[in-house]
């Protein structure tokens, strides 16, 4: 079903997590419950913000484009996975592939770029709480979002071109749910040598440099935070910060232990769990643990859903009539 020759592959074959019958069912709502509630939870995120006006500040314009961005990141991948579940060929085209693989990348960076981003938001709300409207503006934030729009589109085109320079000639079976770059890397039949470099250079500079930023500003927020005297203060402030240092640690730590190993000891089995942490599991839980730990998301819920049952009783009201 999947063998063609050298440089002659029109399509590649998704495995998917499971290759056992019974297990397909079970997988199959599995994933279509996490993804409902992903695109779900995330979309009411972004809506919530933009119909309350004291949302719109440049944290939470920040927080609308994760929420974005995790949707894109997960639409990615989970709706052809969920197709190749019943599909008898399980097959993606070699043009799709690499389109998959580009966007996965893509919004990927995005997130990333988009958390160190947060990072400086809540450095400067933090550490200079006067001069915050005047250095964090609108203007700086939209700067900023397109920026990192920019930086991830380029750094996937650069994987996704060095992707395209492999050559496949013998097994076109993926042993993957979707077109990640290792488990592509390992049924190459060309050297992938530039590409393995590429992304322990290249890949690292860009993910350990957010994440270096991130923690340096949040180095500098506890500084901060310990020299305020009350108790009650510093839990105030380092409260804003609880939610976003969640995200950090689920998408960080599940990221660097799939990409930042030798393609010799990457472990396609083990990848696969891991990645559906980042992929899935993390942009499923992301608004909860936003809504959950902010005040004013909290807030905006809590007028939202008063402003729905008030139209609701009067909606009811009036059809007695």
């Amino acid at each position: 079903m999947g063998n063609t020759s050298w440089t002659s592959v029109s399509h590649f074959v998704l495995l998917g997590i499971s290759t056992h019958p019974e297990e397909q069912i079970p997988l199959f709502l599995l994933f279509l419950l996490m993804y409902t509630i992903n695109i779900s939870g995330n979309f009411a995120l972004i809506i919530l913000i933009i119909s309350t006006p004291h949302l719109h500040t440049p944290m939470y314009l920040l927080l609308s484009n994760l929420a974005l961005a995790d949707i894109c990141f997960t639409s990615t991948t989970v709706p052809k996975m969920l197709q190749n579940i019943f599909s008898p060929t399980k097959a993606i085209s070699y043009m799709g592939c690499l389109a998959q693989t580009y966007f996965f990348i893509c919004f990927a960076a995005m997130e990333n770029f988009l958390l160190a981003v947060m990072a400086y938001d809540r450095y400067i709300a933090i550490c200079r709480p006067l001069r915050y409207p005047m250095i964090l503006t609108g203007r700086l934030c939209a700067q900023m979002v397109a920026v990192c729009h920019v930086l991830s589109h380029l750094h996937a085109l650069l994987h996704t071109f060095l992707m395209g320079q492999l050559a496949f000639c013998a097994d076109n079976r993926i042993p993957h749910f979707f077109c990640d770059l290792y488990p592509l890397m390992k049924i190459s039949c060309t050297s992938t040598y530039l590409n393995t470099l590429m992304i322990q250079t290249e890949g690292v500079i860009v993910i350990i440099g957010a994440l270096a930023f991130i923690m340096a500003s949040y180095a500098c927020v506890i500084s901060a935070v310990l020299q305020i005297p009350s108790a009650n203060g510093k839990w105030r402030s380092f409260s804003t910060c609880g939610s976003h240092l969640s995200v950090v640690a689920l998408f960080y730590g599940t990221l660097t232990w799939v990409y930042f190993r030798p393609l010799s000891s990457y472990s396609v089995t083990k990848g696969r769990i891991v990645t559906v942490m980042y992929t899935v599991v993390a942009p499923m839980l992301n608004p909860f643990i936003y809504s959950l730990r902010n005040g004013d998301i909290k807030g905006g819920l809590r007028k939202w859903m008063r402003l729905f049952f008030s139209f609701d009783k009067t909606s009811k009201h009036s059809s007695e009539f």
